[in-house]
């Protein structure tokens, strides 16, 4: 027992060391001149397909073609014998190749029928074609047979059959009437898949005698029809016997029972439940069709889950349920329900999916150096499961020669001590009863001393900052080790340089110092060999004076400058762009060495414009926009649009060309600019207009290209400044003839969507561009560099999901274009990775740093790339504090995450907290997701700086004292071990006094401070400590109390109760006098000025202006004359010095009061009854200016 664990063990071991073995397979590269000396096995490039359905009209190729070294010879077997081709003179084998020519002229194609197979050999091995089928092509006539005409009562169901000649492949089947006119169809009347035409109710309508089957058989474009049919429709309830029975003569009769209305039954398939079986990956149709009178209407669910998303669709009015790429999981039963208002009827179709074999993992080619060992593996799936064999240079390997290097194993061989010599091409070839599957994989034993590929003096340039990879490709068996030395110093990997498996060495942030002479060195023990390159380092292109944005003025000039600095072996070329578009045709922008000038600017010049500065390594750009203001107002000119032109012609009449002509219209007053040439596709898409060319104004014809399968017709707009104009009527419909594609899709692109699959997808050609019909996509791919390719052809899809792919390995995808006419151009190779799965393994070897109290910096080893299965995104580093070191915290901290692109393997961990236990752990991620995490790094930080005291408050004020109060930090950060306190006294004007200190020990949270000035106010500082020194400190202000004594001394007045009230009173007595005094002085009444002055004849006194009414000039600038309307000696005399042209003489015994028109400032009171010795009194009320007076 213990000797059996043994083995086991050791088996394991081997199994696990050949695995390892398989992860770096020896690959040989493309370059012709390492191929030209390597010898290698056959390996077959291309064959026809398997199938191979032949036209008897034209010869029969049978493609078989291979490389190897020396190239290989071919042979055939026909029917599992050899077939000797030099023996057969209608056969012809082209040379240096398999494909076989056969010259059926004279001959019959169906004595060529038969299975085919090529072999292509050459000394180290053979390799087999798959088997080809080849079956001439068959489309026999339709048997004669005569059709008696077919009676039906109306409203009964019928079946019209049309059982076509069976022919290869199956013919197209469809109903016509005499006219060529497909018989329309509906709900009520439709065609089953396997041609025949359904009535579920017939209709008095549906009488005619021209009901034709006609089967077409596609791979001889021929078409055969079926005798007439003729159906009477009878409606019996208005029919005599009599009638009836000179009807029927002669014809069959449909309907026995009565015509009325009936709930839904199945004409197809009959009865409740049927079967059938499709292939994984094919179509599946199914179909129901009810007899029933009104017509049924039918639906279909699957019994047990959904019916499948985006896979499922119906056809033929919800008869027929379509599910393209069935997979296991469509199996099961699928129910049909037929119903009418008089009921419901359902039946159940159960599917099996089985499948043909496919591929899981195909044998893939192996290169191996003598005594090394490998294996192929040949895994493949299908239902039933099949029967996988494996043959060697095309014998089945159990009647092969022995090898004891060779052993078999579940399927795998395993090849163990290899010698050189012992190469050979092995087949696996996979069959259950729906297909088989064939593979060639070839084992080549090579031992050759170590080549470097990489062009030797290769100078390699980079901008400073940027990554550079400096190539080392090598060939060797076994796989050549390489080494690299920089001015004859080794180079490891790590810190700055990573060497990668595929000996390219990487600089990840390349520096001035990094420049200079590189050699690799590949080994094997076989030998070595030394490839010496070079690095220059670049200085970055930088634009430094920037274009700025510009508001210009219409018809002036715009400048922008874009001046560069760059390295001086570089030279930068500049481009200027707007608004992302090239510059205008236009002479006004020039270009300068460094700047962009805009002469005579309007405002179509607006936009924004960039400047591109180029080298051959890298590029600046900066942007800036143009506005233009204060445009100058054109006169308005009144333009039209101008009229359509007319006459259209076509002529030059070509396959792909064709010449159009027209009479152009009124220009109406604008000169037409260009004429817009337009098209319509009435195959593709009726009724759209595109535009197709646009030729100048002056021109009247034009040659059009165009493509082939379209139904052209052409209009013409003419375009002047004012607009377009409408369209012209359109020419004559042009058809053009199918061709094979002229193009592929483009923005092919490979997406990984698994760990075991990707997606491939495209866009694809619109009807314009598929040249003709029946387009489809052939898609292809293969892992890169491999031989063989895998191909499908898909319509009417614009992606493909690849399953059974390995984790992110590359692969080459083509997708072409086909249509009935032939393959388009050959498509472009595209490069992409299959899906990526998450990472194995976590970084390992963490050491952490610490730098201070808050910063620590983290280093561990890269995880391999292998391990990583995709693209390495970076690290996650998540760190967290499990507890401080100097108080019990309730729950450890939520757990931060820092993420690190690419392979940095050294980091700081900021914002910790002092005197802390923390805790980390690192794990890698790509594309796909997060690897595994490593386990929980611990560290501890030193203490640091504590935090500020939680609070200072400030009691007990006195004259020369109080009480200071405060609370420990929040953040001790250690251990505290004291307070420092300062504080100072500082006056209004900021003025500070010296600064105190105190230091007092950590247990104290509070201090009396004595001998403090009375009215005084302090600033205090309060810091805690630690050994680390001191934290941030809290401040707080206080005042010491006044002395009472000089209180009561330095009473301010302005202060006082009885000082307030006093001014409020005297502030409000103004106003209430300023209010009196304006609302007498518009209330006064009138002054009878003109008979005072003819009472006086003084010619002294100015008289009054006779044309406005208005006193002359009047003074009043000494300050003791009376004010107008004051108080006069009683008499009424004025005294001698008072002013000439005083009022005073109007003021007693006078009748008036103000001038004529109102206008006199005084005011009088008083009236002409009154005697002079009432005059001793004021007449006026106090002005404003006296009562402001009596106060002063």
């Amino acid at each position: 027992m213990d000797r059996k664990r043994s083995c086991t063990l050791c088996e394991g071991a081997v199994m696990l060391l050949l695995l390892g073995h398989m992860t770096t397979g020896l690959e040989v590269p493309l370059d012709p001149k390492v191929l030209e000396g390597l010898p290698q096995p056959p390996t077959i490039t291309h064959q026809s397909p398997k199938d191979y359905i032949i036209d008897p009209r034209e010869n029969i190729i049978i493609h078989c073609e291979a490389k190897g070294k020396p190239h290989p010879s071919f042979s055939w077997t026909r029917n599992g014998t050899h077939f000797d081709v030099e023996k057969d003179s209608k056969v012809i084998m082209k040379p240096n190749s398999g494909t076989l020519v056969i010259d059926i002229s004279g001959e019959k194609a169906e004595a060529y029928e038969g299975v085919y197979q090529c072999i292509a050999r050459n000394e180290h091995g053979s390799a087999l074609s798959s088997n080809i089928v080849i079956r001439q092509s068959r489309s026999p006539l339709w048997s004669k047979e005569k059709n008696e005409p077919i009676t039906v009562q109306r409203g009964m169901s019928l079946v019209l059959q049309c059982r076509p000649p069976a022919g290869l492949p199956p013919p197209i089947i469809f109903w016509m009437d005499n006219n060529f006119q497909r018989l329309p169809q509906n709900s009520r009347v439709s065609q089953a898949l396997n041609g025949d035409l359904y009535f579920s109710n017939v209709l008095m309508e549906d009488n005619r005698s021209d009901y034709i089957c006609y089967a077409r058989f596609p791979h001889t474009q021929t078409i055969q029809q079926k005798q007439p049919i003729t159906v009477n429709v009878l409606d019996i309830e208005a029919m005599n016997d009599t009638v009836l029975a000179a009807f029927l003569n002669g014809s069959d009769f449909w309907g026995d029972s009565p015509s009325g209305e009936r709930a839904p039954t199945f004409m197809h398939p009959t009865g409740t439940h049927s079967t059938t079986m499709v292939l994984k990956g094919d179509t599946l149709e199914l179909e129901c069709i009810a007899d029933g009178l009104p017509t049924p209407d039918i639906s279909w669910t699957k019994v047990v889950g959904e019916l499948p998303s985006g896979r499922f669709s119906f056809h033929n009015f919800q008869k027929t349920l379509k599910i393209t790429e069935v997979t296991e999981e469509d199996g099961g039963d699928y129910r049909c329900l037929a119903k009418n208002r008089l009921g419901n009827n359902h039946h159940t179709i159960t599917v099996a999916v089985r499948a043909a074999p496919f591929w899981i993992s195909a044998p893939q080619n192996l290169i191996l150096a003598p005594k090394e060992t490998g294996m192929l593996t040949c895994r493949v799936g299908g239902n039933p499961t099949p029967k996988v064999t494996w043959s060697v240079n095309g014998i089945p390997i159990e009647n092969s020669h022995k090898d004891p290097s060779r052993k078999i194993e579940d399927g795998v061989i395993i090849l163990s001590d290899v010698q050189t010599g012992s190469s050979a091409v092995y087949q696996c070839n996979a069959s259950n009863e729906y297909g088989y599957l064939l593979a060639n994989a070839f084992v080549s034993v090579l031992a050759e001393p170590p080549r470097v590929l990489t062009p030797p003096n290769h100078v390699y340039s980079v901008i400073t900052n940027r990554r550079a990879l400096l190539d080392c490709a090598s060939f060797g068996s076994p796989l050549p080790k390489i080494t690299w030395f920089k001015d004859s110093q080794s180079i490891l990997d790590g810190d700055s340089y990573i060497i990668h498996k595929n000996g390219t060495l990487e600089i990840s942030v390349a520096q001035s110092l990094n420049s200079g002479k590189y050699t690799c060195m590949a080994s094997n023990n076989l030998g070595n060999k030394e490839n010496h390159v070079y690095l220059e380092v670049k200085e970055p292109t930088r634009i430094l004076t920037q274009p700025g944005y510009n508001v210009v003025h219409r018809n002036s000039m715009a400048v922008f400058e874009c001046k560069v600095k760059h390295d001086p072996t570089l030279f930068p070329s500049m481009i200027w762009l707007k608004d992302n578009g090239e510059l205008p045709d236009d002479p006004r922008f020039e270009l300068g060495p460094d700047s962009l000038t805009i002469r005579d600017v309007t405002e179509d010049d607006e936009g924004t414009y960039t400047c591109i500065r180029n080298t051959t390594l890298d590029h600046d750009s900066a942007s800036a926009t143009l506005r233009v203001v204060e445009a100058t107002p054109t006169p308005p000119i009144v333009l039209e649009k101008p009229d359509p032109p007319t006459d259209l012609e076509l002529t030059d009449q070509r396959e792909r060309s064709v010449r159009l002509t027209w009479t152009p219209g009124d220009e109406n007053n604008s000169p037409i600019n260009l004429f817009l040439i337009q098209y319509e596709d009435s195959l593709h898409e009726p009724g759209v207009w595109h535009n197709m060319t646009s030729v100048s104004g002056t021109s009247t014809t034009s040659q059009l290209d165009l493509s082939p399968y379209v139904y052209y017709s052409f209009r013409v707009l003419a375009l002047n400044d004012v607009g377009p104009s409408e369209p012209s009527a359109p020419s004559r419909q042009y058809r053009t003839n199918p061709a094979q594609p002229d193009m592929n899709p483009s923005d092919v692109e490979v997406i990984g969507t698994s760990p075991d699959s990707m997606t491939i997808t495209w866009r694809e050609l619109t009807g314009l561009e598929a040249n003709g019909p029946g387009l489809q996509y052939k898609v292809s791919w293969r892992m890169k560099d491999a031989d063989r390719w895998t191909s499908l052809t898909l319509a009417n899809v614009s992606q493909y999901m690849v399953t059974g792919t390995p984790t992110f390995e590359l692969y080459e995808v083509t997708v072409q274009a086909v249509n009935d006419y032939g393959p388009g151009p050959r498509p472009e190779v595209v490069l992409g990775y299959s899906g990526e799965d998450l990472p194995t393994v976590a970084p390992e070897n963490i050491k952490v740093s610490i730098q201070n109290g808050t910063v620590a910096e983290v280093r561990w080893e890269a995880v391999p790339l292998s391990t990583v299965q995709g693209r390495l995104k970076g690290y996650k580093v998540s760190y967290w504090k499990m507890r401080s070191l100097h108080k019990q915290d309730s729950e450890p901290e939520k757990p931060q995450v820092l993420i690190f692109s690419g392979n940095e393997t050294e980091v700081r961990l900021p914002g910790l907290h002092p005197y802390s236990q923390y805790a980390l752990n690192i794990r890698a991620f790509n594309g796909k997701g997060d690897g595994p995490t490593s386990s929980d790094r611990q560290f501890e930080t030193p203490e640091g700086v504590p935090g500020p005291p939680t609070h200072l408050k400030v009691r007990n004020l006195n004259l020369d004292s109080l009480i200071l109060e405060w609370a420990p930090p929040l953040e001790d950060n250690g251990h505290l071990t004291g307070y420092l306190l300062k504080y100072q006294s500082f006056n209004t004007t900021d003025e500070l006094g010296p600064i105190k200190e105190v230091t007092l020990p950590a247990n104290e949270t509070s201090i009396t401070l004595d001998n403090l000035k009375y009215s005084t106010r302090y600033k205090f500082y309060l810091n805690a400590m630690t050994v680390k020194g001191s934290g941030p400190a809290v401040t707080e202000e206080a005042v010491t109390i006044m002395d009472e004594a000089m209180t009561n001394k330095q009473v301010d007045i302005a202060t006082q109760g009885w000082f307030i009230g006093l001014m409020c009173a005297i502030a409000l007595l103004i106003l209430v006098l300023l209010i009196v005094c304006f609302i007498k002085r518009n209330k006064g009444g009138k002054y009878p000025v003109k008979e005072k002055e003819d009472a006086h004849q003084d010619p002294e006194i100015q008289p009054m202006k006779e044309d406005d009414g208005t006193f002359g000039e009047y003074s009043d600038t000494e300050d003791h004359k009376p004010l107008k309307g004051s108080r006069t000696p009683s008499n009424g005399t004025v005294k001698k010095d008072d002013s000439d042209d005083s009022l005073v003489d109007y003021g007693e015994g006078g009748d008036g009061q103000f001038n004529e028109d109102g206008s006199f400032i005084g005011q009088y009171s008083g009236k002409k009854e009154k005697d002079t010795a009432e005059g001793n009194e004021s007449s006026e009320a106090p002005s404003p200016v006296n009562a402001m007076n009596s106060f002063v």
